[in-house]
């Protein structure tokens, strides 16, 4: 009845694929699953305690629209000693609520409608409609199974017309847990540069590269002033329900960035803030076993789904694998309403990424180990009627 008062660009937007198996298995009795994308630790005590702290204290009050200027201070110093990055607290720093948001601000500020921006696929499923929601067209580039899922240069040319003006790209990735090395940018850097291109880079799980250093577009002192870092406190910090990101950009953008940001949050939550101090300041030591605990994971699971017969090269970062089941001769959605239903166990179909997303399926392994391992013997049984 009331369809005809929506929006065009919402009634047009897909619902999301992860939302609707993650329903369906919610629903059900003893399944196990493999598709939620958050740490399964709980945030450190330590973290906890100093936001219970900053609330005790009465700190309880809006901070600055950036965020508390020690907050800012702390993630620049952080940049700084994790990833050689250089920023100034006060005119390239914005607090946001999650990453979420600051994809949305970083969006809003620089697409007008009609302009191409390039997506990877398979992408996290919120970068499409953040894209189409400004009203710009998403040109997605198909990354392959073959290259690990990385974007080559040969891809991101193919990919620009006049019309394109920014790129938003997830390394290490969700979903396909791919990375993109020092040694594979190098051979982005000029065509970004050629081609004025500005690059929104999600980096929310730049703490959890595997197998080498961590690399990021704006270490790249020639096209820096082009790139707007995304990162937060979720996934490393596991610290998901806090809602806390941040912007690291040049200073124009940020201050643009701010004026929206101004008008729809005013600013993030106090005490979360209090608590990315507290994170940032003490918390290395949390992130270090925590990574460890998915390395291992991560190992465990991939061997595992490849002894099975369903193949997937081993993830450089983030905590997902992203199998082949084009085997089963099953659609990605197929594949995973049976193994709910025959075997209940919960994963998200490949699709939910994107059209070119079809053929695989995205397994978490922010699990237990024991988890995993009854995981993997359900689907060993499931695999039986197709190998």
């Amino acid at each position: 009845m009331y369809e005809k008062f929506l929006s065009e660009k919402v009634q047009t937007i897909r619902p999301s694929g992860i939302r609707k198996f993650f329903d369906l298995a919610s629903q059900m009795e003893g399944v196990i699953s493999l598709g939620v994308g958050e740490p399964d630790f709980d945030t450190p005590w330590h973290i906890r305690e100093a936001a219970i702290y900053s609330i005790e204290e009465g700190r309880t009050h809006y901070t600055a629209n950036q965020g508390l200027l020690e907050l800012r201070e702390e993630i620049v110093s952080y940049a700084k000693r994790r990833f050689n990055l250089d920023y100034d607290p006060n005119d390239n720093v914005i607090v946001t609520v999650g990453g979420s948001e600051a994809i949305d601000i970083a969006m809003r500020a620089l697409v007008n409608p009609g302009d191409e921006v390039i997506l990877m696929e398979p992408c996290y499923v919120a970068y499409t409609p953040s894209v189409e929601l400004c009203g710009a067209k998403p040109v997605h580039i198909k990354l392959e199974h073959k290259d690990e899922f990385k974007l080559t240069p040969e891809k991101l040319e193919a990919a620009i017309t006049p019309k394109s003006k920014d790129m938003l790209l997830n390394y290490p990735s969700n979903p396909t847990g791919g990375v993109m090395t020092k040694e594979d940018y190098e051979k982005l850097v000029p065509i970004i540069k050629k081609h004025e291109l500005i690059v929104i880079s999600d980096e929310i799980y730049a703490e959890l590269t595997y197998d080498g250093e961590f690399c990021s577009l704006a270490n790249f002192e020639e096209i820096k002033d082009q790139v707007i870092v995304i990162n937060g406190f979720s996934k490393a910090f596991a610290m998901t329900g806090w809602r806390l990101g941040y912007t690291l950009a040049n200073k124009e953008f940020t201050a643009a960035m701010n004026k929206i940001h101004q008008y729809i949050i005013m600013s993030a939550p106090t005490a979360a803030q209090y608590g990315a101090i507290e994170a940032l300041h003490n918390g290395d030591i949390h992130v270090a076993e925590m990574k460890e605990a998915y390395e291992s994971r991560r190992n465990f699971i991939t061997k595992g789904f490849n002894r099975i017969g369903l193949p997937t090269h081993l993830p450089h970062g983030a905590f997902y694998i992203f199998p082949d089941i084009r085997s089963t001769g099953l659609t990605s959605d197929e594949f995973c309403e049976k193994l709910l239903a025959e075997e209940k166990v919960a994963c998200v179909p490949g699709t939910a990424f994107g059209d070119a997303g079809e053929g695989f399926v995205r397994v978490s392994y922010a699990y237990s180990i024991e988890h995993i391992k009854e995981a993997i013997e359900r689907i060993d049984h499931f695999m039986r009627n197709y190998r």
